[in-house]
């Protein structure tokens, strides 16, 4: 059995042939969940994953997933792992997306979202005992943007950022031929909600190299594979294009984790946000022909990369328990 719970998943299935609950008894894990209400009147959907005794926890990891993702279908069995690992793991559906309300897979602007994230995951942390657990954010494609997004305005309360396959950039392979590409600004804002925008392949198709999880990834009830709305592909093209003007502004302690094969979201993007970061910790990882969702590979890779973010972030764990020990005996 392989390190990530996706090794025991199917093609139908996160959980394979187990229940739910059966699923997260096998890994050691408790699960809840909740809906919130945000102050646009909007009902989004919760989760959050804790460890079992004997394992204590060692921190607290909010997770950001991306667009048309959510966070009970691959995203969850991800956060299991972080949960098993002895992190208290939560994670939110942006509007639109998995159990939250909203017109489906449309954010015309990020600015709410980002909000959303930071209302939840605040009032969370909030919660924990003990209260003083290192805290980190993983984060996924859009989720990338999301999370230094949250950094950026969050400025210290961060312990660590983890970027799979962040969207600093879209790819050129998947972006809208010229000129649709200029001109989506006067679609986005005469018609936004139109699903004008062509791209190249479906999302699944170029992101899941193994067929079957391919199949798993088309399984999800809550999955669309519509072309993204003409407002939510100009926002998405503008965040890119206003994060790498503020890659100098990112000080949070990071790790970038990118398949060199990725033709979704550019991996030049995540090298230039690496090179101009003043981040004094931040490490740079590409899996030479790894594709855009490197869960979506074999299993002996899945556990290669997931174990280099377990190996981050429990040396990052153990190092900020330490400096809030040393500063509690100060005070």
């Amino acid at each position: 059995m392989g390190l990530h719970p996706i090794s025991d998943a199917n093609e139908h299935s996160p959980f394979g042939s187990l229940t739910a609950d059966e699923f997260y008894a096998k890994h050691s894990v408790s699960h809840s969940s909740a809906f919130i209400n945000n102050p646009r009147g909007l009902k989004l959907f919760t989760q959050w994953w804790s460890p079992l005794p004997p394992t204590k926890p060692i921190g607290i990891i909010a997770v950001v997933h991306g667009f048309t993702g959510e966070s009970s279908w691959f995203l969850q069995l991800t956060s299991i792992l972080f949960a098993k690992s002895g992190f208290i793991t939560c994670a939110i559906d942006h509007q639109g997306h998995g159990f939250s309300d909203g017109l489906i897979a449309h954010i015309p602007d990020l600015n709410p979202v980002v909000d959303d994230c930071i209302s939840f995951f605040d009032d969370f942390r909030s919660r924990q005992t003990p209260s003083d657990l290192p805290c980190f954010l993983y984060s996924e494609s859009l989720g990338g943007a999301i999370a230094l997004y949250i950094s950026l305005r969050q400025r210290g309360v961060w312990d660590g950022l983890i970027l799979n396959g962040a969207m600093c950039g879209i790819s050129d392979k998947f972006k809208p031929p010229w000129p649709l590409e200029h001109l989506l600004f006067v679609v986005a804002n005469l018609i936004p909600t139109w699903r004008v925008v062509p791209t190249r392949g479906s999302i699944p198709e170029v992101s899941f190299k193994e067929p079957w999880k391919r199949k798993l990834a088309m399984a999800s009830p809550r999955r669309t594979v519509a072309k993204p709305r003409a407002a939510t592909a100009y926002e998405l093209i503008r965040v890119c294009k206003d994060l790498q003007e503020r890659f100098e502004e990112v000080e949070v302690p990071f790790l970038i984790v990118h398949g060199g094969g990725d033709v979704v979201c550019d991996v030049a993007c995540v090298e230039e946000l690496h090179r101009r970061a003043i981040s004094e910790d931040k490490t740079i990882k590409i899996y030479p022909e790894l594709w855009h969702q490197m869960i979506g590979e074999s299993e002996e890779k899945v556990d290669l990369v997931y174990g280099d973010m377990l190996s981050w972030l429990k040396t990052r764990a153990e190092s900020a328990a330490e400096r809030k020990a040393r500063a509690a005996v100060d005070r």
